[in-house]
């Protein structure tokens, strides 16, 4: 459900109203059952929740999940007690996941500050959910229509984006990316890595990184079968992407690939989490303070989350 005191119950509301019945028994709802019925007042989306799956059912089920968190929640205000619901919640999607009792987790958003004062000191959902299944690594993924880009770090300083793109981050990045992109239907994925510096460093004169550590990362991949091209300078690799010339783009941080994506797909760009041994999608906006339990929240982009959400797990069950 996300952060309880922002978007989420409203967008989700809307959005199941508009599927259809045989589809909307098949989702759940890790939140606040209270607080979904609120939001299903609020917006008139005129849904029954069940407190359990059905089988048959044309209604969602939400479990409702109330954790021992000091504080009171407000309506568009960061707080700790949110950020420890909101935690909650996660938590408990991914023990269902794991659990193979769903098959892709859809989050709502959450504010990395309230998650950090409830006590959880996690950059956000993709750093969390490495931690809850215990992965290795994960990688952030924007998927639309328009441009798909995947990055080798997300929420770091710049200066630390820069030490993170180690040659064994980048394969490791391109692999990932590769991967998800033949799962999803693509038989020879065309992907591009963006350099890190300007103009990828002009051979070495606005720096060497292109040189030792992205280089060596593109031939390894190259040798392994993956159609991969790059370095190309970041202020033209998006373009061509977008004119059909790759399928996906391997950004170097966090902005580099989230201003493109959000420039021309903000309503449809879909936050894809990869290298976890769960499924899971995102919206790609954030709690929406200033207008959260107004009624007045666009759910377009958890629309297409859930769509994409439906590719994922018709591609595992392939």
């Amino acid at each position: 459900m996300g952060d309880p005191a922002g978007v989420g119950a409203e967008i989700i509301c809307r959005s199941l109203a508009e599927l259809r019945p045989e589809q909307r028994g098949r989702f759940i709802v890790f939140g606040d059952r209270a607080l979904m019925d609120r939001a299903d007042t609020l917006v008139r989306s005129e849904l029954r929740f069940s407190d359990v799956p059905e089988r048959d059912s044309v209604w969602p089920t939400v479990i409702d999940i109330q954790p021992k968190a000091p504080g009171t929640v407000q309506d568009g205000k960061m707080s700790a007690a949110a950020g420890a619901r909101s935690y909650a919640y996660i938590a408990r999607a991914v023990s269902a996941a794991l659990a193979g009792d769903i098959d892709v987790i859809v989050t709502a958003p959450i504010n990395k500050e309230a998650l950090h004062a409830a006590g959880y000191p996690f950059e956000g959902h993709t750093e969390l959910l490495a931690h809850l299944t215990n992965a290795n690594s994960s990688f952030m993924l924007l998927a639309s229509d328009k441009l798909s880009t995947i990055h080798v770090s997300t929420h770091v300083s710049l200066a630390g984006a820069v030490t993170r793109a180690t040659t064994e981050r980048e394969l490791a990045t391109i692999r990932v990316g590769h991967a998800h992109l033949k799962r999803m239907g693509i038989a020879d994925p065309r992907i591009a890595v963006a350099g890190l510096n300007p103009h990828s460093g002009e051979s070495g004169l606005f720096g060497r990184d292109e040189i030792e550590r992205i280089h060596p990362a593109i031939d390894a991949a190259r040798q392994e079968g993956i159609n991969v091209t790059g370095p190309i300078p970041g202020d033209t690799v998006f373009y061509r992407a977008v004119r059909g010339e790759f399928d996906l783009v391997v950004a170097q941080y966090h902005d580099q690939g989230h201003i493109p994506a959000k420039l021309i797909a903000f309503d449809t760009t879909v936050n894809v989490t990869l290298g976890l041994p769960i499924l899971r999608v995102s919206v790609d906006h954030g709690t929406a303070f200033d207008i959260a339990w107004k009624g007045i929240a666009r759910h377009e982009n958890m629309n297409t989350t859930i769509q994409y959400a439906g590719r994922l797990a018709a591609a595992k069950d392939a």
